[in-house]
């Protein structure tokens, strides 16, 4: 499927069939893309966590208010980010850039990093971010279904995965055979609404 058809055909969808399962195959091949997303500096600090236990599951859809789509999915994949990837060997992001670009490039993370919590958090949520579309879309390019999802208990998931302290969830993104097509778009906005030329007209 071309890429300009997934991004079209891309759909939240909410019911999936439960009987189907992706094969590690079509995992490994999703996953890899994934990777591939892009991050600030290179630091990847995106994580994946692929949620394959059934119980587990079960006990994450509970602290999601029961939505079924959490188990029912072929794959749940939680999103998180490591918050202080900029500072844990920092060399590995660039290792085969030149040793100029190099000398430029890790002092530049420190930099940008280093004491700012909140640049850190944004810059975790915009990964991760990047990722899920990364997700959805190479889901749809084969065949498959997804629906990204933030209506959970932050703490009770983050809580249930052993979540490292310097980590934060971001989403989860669910990917499967959809047991029903998504409902109609309900109400795009028009072009001239969102796109803006320039810069915004006050008053």
């Amino acid at each position: 499927m071309e890429t300009h058809e997934s991004i079209r055909l891309r759909r939240s969808v909410k019911h999936f069939d439960e009987t189907h399962r992706m094969t590690m195959e079509e995992e490994r091949a999703l996953l890899s893309l994934a990777v591939l997303s892009p991050t600030a500096f290179n630091i990847q600090n995106w994580r994946f966590v692929v949620v394959r236990d059934k119980a587990l599951r079960r006990q994450i859809r509970e602290a999601a208010w029961d939505q079924a789509m959490v188990t029912d999915a072929s794959l749940l994949i939680v999103l998180c980010a490591d918050l202080k990837a900029w500072e844990k060997e920092p060399h590995r992001y660039w290792a085969e850039a030149p040793e100029d670009v190099q000398g430029m490039m890790l002092p530049m993370i420190d930099g940008y990093y280093r004491g700012k919590e909140q640049v850190q958090r944004d810059e975790a949520m915009r990964s991760c971010g990047m990722a899920a579309q990364t997700l959805m879309l190479a889901a749809k390019s084969m065949g498959y279904d997804s629906c990204p999802m933030d209506g959970f208990d932050f703490a009770r998931v983050a809580e249930l995965l052993n979540l490292p302290e310097d980590h934060v969830v971001s989403m989860f993104v669910t990917i499967g055979r959809a047991r029903e097509p998504a409902r109609p778009r309900s109400g795009q906005l028009a072009m001239g609404e969102v796109v803006i030329s320039d810069r915004f007209v006050r008053g």
